[in-house]
């Protein structure tokens, strides 16, 4: 009895040791449990900077969807480019039979005439076709010289007129839309009466339209 009681007496310093550390032992846990629970202000901070990766995502396609249907509109604006420039020789070769016959012969002669008012009328339907697809012609003669439409195969003196008048056209040129399919081919006066104010005018408004 005595050496159960001594037993009993000896165990118990142990369960009030156990009993006593049980309160703090799960404080390590928690507090490693803290530092790894991000706080509400790095949080916030993920919020926005996902808030703009997405932003920045939309941003980036709107313009990708913009630049395509930007792509699209001038690719079927500008489709018959190469074509277009093939079927000019047409319309060259078209002048060139109306400019070949000397001024006065038609008359005289009424198979001729008939004959160029045939050449002349598929001209002017070439003309109407061209320009129901955006291409038009471009005949400079008396206009003030512009290097985005014209170019100069020579330079002639003109008193007549401002210096940088196109006064003759050896070839037309040709535009689609606003793009210059073929460059007018002229001759521009130099030496001549200062340019008059309408003439810098119309000089102005080509090369702003351009």
């Amino acid at each position: 009895m005595r050496g159960e009681k001594m037993a009993d007496e000896t165990g118990k310093p142990d369960q009030e040791q156990t009993t006593a550390a049980e309160p703090g032992a799960g404080a390590p846990a928690r507090e490693a449990a803290a530092e790894q629970a991000p706080d509400v202000a790095t949080l916030e901070g993920r919020i926005a900077e996902l808030t703009d990766r997405l932003l920045r995502a939309h941003a980036d396609m709107d313009n990708l969807r913009k630049r395509t249907e930007r792509d699209k509109e001038e690719t079927a604006k500008y489709a018959i480019t190469k074509f277009a420039r093939e079927v000019l020789s047409i319309g060259d070769n078209l002048q060139r039979a109306i400019a070949a016959v000397p001024a006065g012969a038609a008359d005289a002669d009424p198979a001729l005439k008939a004959l160029i008012d045939g050449v002349s009328m598929t001209d002017r339907e070439f003309l109407n076709i061209l320009e129901r697809n955006g291409v038009k012609r471009i005949v400079p003669e008396g206009q003030p010289f512009n290097p985005h439409q014209h170019q100069a195969m020579t330079e002639v003196e003109n008193r007549e007129v401002a210096p940088g008048t196109v006064v003759q056209v050896y070839q037309p040129g040709y535009v689609l839309e606003d793009r210059v399919l073929r460059p007018a081919m002229v001759v521009v006066a130099k030496g001549g009466a200062k340019p008059t104010a309408a003439n810098e005018a119309a000089s102005k408004n080509v090369s702003d339209a351009n």
